[in-house]
């Protein structure tokens, strides 16, 4: 049985008191919602789409010329750990020069990249639309978060008969602060774990909205408020599945502490502050990926 999403209009959020009531109550129990009233054309969503698919079209060599900035930003290849999983990456997709960079690495024509730069511009508005009626929720109004580092992930798994029911990408949570991404209409198989049962219920896909998680910084900036939701994908049907995910990942200057009004005599700092990058690392080394590097950095 799936799941209930909440469903949050963005265009309410930041007046409306219910409906940014909403917003944080399922930022704090589910860790994640979906929104609508975002403001990208559904022509748009249509085009990248087509573009996600030309570019998994590349030949392998094309594919890892999308090399790392940082590690796990650039081109990830099929695994054993996720044999079915690959996925291009961008960092800073809220830097135009760096989406330049990305089309240019992988030779893409020119109208691929016009669609490449158009989405990366609109979703990066999103997302900082996103992060700002969720700090307002919760009390933080004004908090900007325009200069905050973003990456794209454009992901595929490689589906066929032979591996329904199978894995497309272990339990994690996300890194970063919160995630937006636009699913696959016309397939499934994304799982979130609900913590009032500790079961992993479907969340099925709806077209023309966004679904928004909650990542590790995003509960050790809050000071424990919001959850960082674990997800993973199962394959659900023998045809390929295809997502594009702009995480929002931490301060510009990378060094992720709750806010003083986030902190007092009954709210006690819970985090130690960290550097962003230095957390990635671990995350990547230890293998931590599903929320349990983020214990290791309690106050």
């Amino acid at each position: 049985m799936a799941v209930e999403i909440p469903v949050i209009d963005l265009r309410l959020a930041g007046a409306a008191p219910e409906e940014s009531a909403r917003l944080r109550a399922a930022c704090e129990r589910l860790g994640c919602f979906r929104v609508t009233g975002h403001g990208v054309p559904g022509g748009l969503l249509a085009e990248m789409k087509a573009a996600v698919r030309a570019l998994f079209d590349l030949p392998d060599d094309a594919k890892r010329r999308n090399a790392d900035v940082i590690p796990g930003s650039g081109y990830v290849a099929p695994s054993a750990a996720n044999p079915l999983y690959e996925a291009f990456g961008l960092l800073d997709a809220a830097a135009p020069a760096d989406v330049d960079a990305f089309c240019a690495r992988l030779d893409a024509p020119p109208h691929l990249r016009e669609t490449v730069k158009a989405y990366a511009e609109k979703m990066h508005d999103v997302i900082v639309d996103v992060a700002g009626v969720l700090a307002s929720s919760l009390g933080l109004a004004e908090h900007s978060f325009k200069d905050w580092p973003c990456q794209f992930r454009i992901n595929r798994y490689n589906y066929t008969q032979d591996t329904v029911g199978s894995s497309g990408v272990q339990t994690h949570t996300d890194s970063g602060f919160l995630t937006v991404l636009q699913e696959d209409e016309c397939v499934g198989g994304l799982e979130v774990l609900d913590p009032a049962t500790c079961e992993y219920v479907p969340v099925d896909p709806v077209a023309g909205s966004f679904l928004v998680n909650i990542g590790d910084v995003g509960t050790a900036w809050s000071n424990g408020r919001l959850h960082n939701v674990k997800h993973r994908v199962r394959c659900v049907a023998p045809v390929p599945r295809i997502s594009v995910a702009m995480f929002l990942l931490a301060p510009k200057d990378d060094r992720v502490s709750a806010p003083e009004a986030f902190v007092d005599a009954d709210h006690p700092r819970r985090y130690r502050e960290f550097n962003y990058d230095d957390y990635r690392r671990l995350r990547l080394s230890t293998g931590e990926r599903a929320g349990e590097a983020l214990a290791r950095l309690a106050a």
